[in-house]
């Protein structure tokens, strides 16, 4: 099973879809998303699973991303369940855990008061309420409420602008971590990185059992955006909660510098949050939606998301066959090319040298494919950095490995035994070309490898060979 296509699709997987996960990898989905902030450990247990099932039903390695609930700040609980704000009154935040009225609100994070300002901006329920601090200490807040509305219990907190010292990993992630892990995800995902030292955290308790990638939705995450990306080997453009504490019109601007950071140093890169929501109710999206998909894929990102849409709406696979058709349709625009195409600095290293030079090799009409034999898909992850347009087949004798080279752009991995000659290197790799439809008997095949396997950044050798003509 070979996609046509390259940019990738995460599906979100939930009680709508996760007993269809087959029918969503057949319709499109290359990765799956467990979403840790809601869920039992048997209901993901169950969904990871059918993962599984999916995988070996299809032929194709998919990849299990678990995404981490991290430190979303809350409301308490309200005497009513509701209260309603009106425009100027005044609100006053605090530590008790008395339950709330049009008066006074519970929040249980001292490190909300710790961080708070005179004149600064709190957001409730994702910015549908909006504060201004006028007075506060260690354990209350005496705000004014500028804008209003209805507003129930443990809805959303968000401080713009500031950053909160509070830890990245909360006993819940690091309890839902040791779960994934031992359920055997390839990705984890940890939510509100602020700092470089939180996926440093990450990294040492994930010890290389999958990758790590860091969802940037903080506004303090971009002022350490280099030191974040050096400590991650994938980025999401996470544009929820970043969309709330940013204006409306920076969020388009962050998501193209984010993509592109993340192409110029080879990280895979997911934009996501809200695609095509309106398929969380309805059988099409809006153009809008369409439009929003498609730009992603003009800029080059790796993979989009969806959230709602495949876990809880009432059109999963449709949302996912919608998706899987603009990004084939934007490929197939004669000025996509010209945009791939975009020059990105190569580094200072034989192996990037080599790979830069597959890549402009590949450019020859008669080539109908790459080869790039992996261990830790390092060498694959090079090739998807210069955006070659033919598909590249990546060959491991790693099935982890297979299945985290699922999110990269334009990779169609395979589990192959290790060759031990290039001439045992070359055959193989044309007899999967072939085998997977990538090449007709007669043409040529670009293959890239490093020999002995099992040495990172050790590509040593390019090869130009020819299928079988038998």
């Amino acid at each position: 099973m070979i996609r046509t296509r390259r940019a990738r699709i995460v599906a979100t997987l939930g009680p709508a879809s996760r007993s269809r996960v087959a029918e969503l990898a057949l319709a499109g989905a290359d990765v799956f998303r467990v979403n840790f902030s809601h869920g039992a450990y048997a209901d993901h247990a169950q969904t990871i699973a059918a993962v599984r099932d999916a995988e070996a039903a299809i032929g194709r390695p998919l990849a299990v991303l678990a995404d981490l609930q991290g430190p979303k700040l809350r409301l308490g609980e309200f005497a009513d369940g509701a209260i309603l704000l009106q425009r100027g009154q005044s609100l006053r935040l605090d530590l008790s855990s008395k339950p709330g009225d049009a008066s006074r609100i519970g929040v249980p994070h001292p490190e909300v008061f710790a961080a708070l300002r005179e004149g600064a901006t709190v957001l409730l329920d994702d910015g549908k309420v909006r504060l201004r601090v006028r007075d506060h200490g260690p354990d209350f807040a005496d705000t004014e409420v500028e804008a209003g509305q209805a507003l129930s219990d443990h809805k959303g907190l968000n401080l713009p602008a500031l950053s909160i010292p509070i830890p990245a990993l909360t006993d819940k992630d690091r309890a839902d971590l040791r779960f994934a892990l031992k359920e055997g995800v390839d990705w984890v995902a940890l939510s509100f990185v602020q700092r470089a030292s939180d996926m440093a955290e990450l990294r040492s308790l994930v010890k290389g059992r999958a990758n790590v990638l860091a969802k940037i939705e903080k506004p303090s995450a971009l002022e350490a955006l280099d030191e974040i990306l050096d400590l991650c080997q994938a980025v999401m453009v996470a544009r929820g909660d970043l969309g709330v504490e940013l204006a409306p019109e920076e969020v388009p601007v962050v998501q193209k510098q984010l993509v592109r950071a993340a192409r110029l140093r080879g990280l895979p890169v997911i934009v996501a949050t809200q695609m095509l929501e309106s398929m969380t109710h309805s059988p099409t999206p809006t153009r809008a939606e369409a439009s929003d998909v498609a730009g992603a894929v003009y800029e080059g990102a790796d993979a989009v998301m969806l959230s709602a849409e495949s876990a809880v709406g009432a059109y999963p696979l449709e949302a996912v066959s919608i998706m899987d058709r603009i990004i084939a349709r934007v490929e197939h625009d004669p000025r996509w090319p010209e945009l791939m195409r975009a020059e990105y600095p190569v580094e200072d290293a034989d192996a990037d040298a080599l790979v830069a030079a597959a890549r402009k090799a590949a450019d020859a009409a008669s080539t109908a494919c790459l080869a790039a034999f992996t261990t830790t898909g390092q060498t694959a992850l090079r090739l998807a950095r210069e955006r070659p347009l033919q598909p590249t087949l990546a060959l491991t004798p790693s099935l982890d490995t297979a299945r985290r080279m699922a999110l990269i752009w334009g990779v169609e991995p395979r589990v192959v035994a290790e060759p031990q000659d290039p001439e045992e290197l070359t055959k193989v790799a044309l007899d999967q070309a072939v085998a997977s439809g990538l090449a007709a008997p007669g043409q040529r095949v670009l293959i890239l490898a490093g020999l002995p396997m099992g040495r990172p950044g050790s590509a040593n050798i390019l090869r130009i060979a020819h299928a079988p003509t038998r």
